[in-house]
């Protein structure tokens, strides 16, 4: 199973912290967002991780030699869901794929990996808590999820809050069943909206990744859900990377002891 990080786009909302470097780059306590990342993914016998890039790729490349890499050369005019089928050869034998701004302990990874789903969503069931002192960046932005249990049964940012149970945090695992199933889903939008506006008012090249979750939950595809239980932030404004530096690094620096 291949751990693919997400991480084409240049963060804009964090302003002079990437004017010359990737936003995983940005440094929370003593070592970079992707550090961090790459802590958590380690240690449970998958293969070595695959960036997708796109802003500042070469930097990348150079500083993390023992990463694979996938390019998105057209990442200013799409966005996360196209990014990642960037790295669709190395899907078939199933991934865990993760946004690269984001901060969250390695026993989420496991337990989602744990989980007997072919699709399993990592979910932070003490999300609006975190919202309390997010005004750069509102709840109404946060990818909802509904579930049943621990079968997911709606993902969406516009729903009200109130109906929600937790927020998608940006992490998933695709068993080779699971990763198939993306991938057909994926394809058949793709040769009915290419060039066309899809899912929340936009194209489906400018889509989101929970915009095909979206889709394949309308087709009855089964997604479930393992919960975060708050060992999580995001890091995509100033004030986001403010209450990261000040808290993360206190609370989980030894990511899991």
């Amino acid at each position: 199973m291949r751990p693919l990080i997400i991480g084409a786009g240049r963060g804009s909302r964090l302003k002079a912290l990437t004017d010359g470097q990737p936003k995983a780059y940005a440094s929370v306590g003593d070592r970079r967002i992707l550090d961090w990342l790459l802590e958590s993914l380690g240690g449970m016998g998958m293969d070595t991780p695959v960036f997708i890039g796109g802003y500042q790729i070469d930097m990348i490349r150079t500083d993390y030699p023992q990463l694979s890499f996938c390019h998105n050369q057209d990442w200013p005019n799409n966005n996360i869901l196209a990014s990642l089928f960037c790295a669709e050869e190395h899907m078939s034998d199933g991934f865990v794929c993760t946004y690269a701004d984001i901060l969250y302990r390695s026993s989420v990874v496991q337990r989602a990996l744990d989980h007997q789903a072919d699709i399993v969503l990592c979910v932070d069931i003490d999300w609006r808590q975190r919202y309390f002192e997010r005004s750069q960046h509102p709840e109404e932005d946060a990818e909802k999820v509904v579930a049943d249990g621990d079968r997911v049964t709606r993902i969406d940012r516009q729903m009200p809050s109130a109906e929600a149970r937790g927020e998608y945090i940006g992490v998933a695992k695709f068993s080779q069943t699971g990763a198939a199933c993306l991938r057909e889903h994926y394809h058949r939008v793709r040769r009915e909206f290419a060039g066309r506006q899809w899912k929340g008012g936009t194209t489906f090249e400018k889509a989101y990744l929970i915009h095909l979750f979206e889709e394949m939950l309308d087709q009855s595809v089964s997604f479930h859900m393992v919960a975060t239980d708050g060992e999580y932030m995001e890091i995509d404004t100033e004030e986001d990377y403010a209450l990261a530096n000040e808290r993360w690094p206190r609370e989980f620096g030894g990511i899991d002891h």
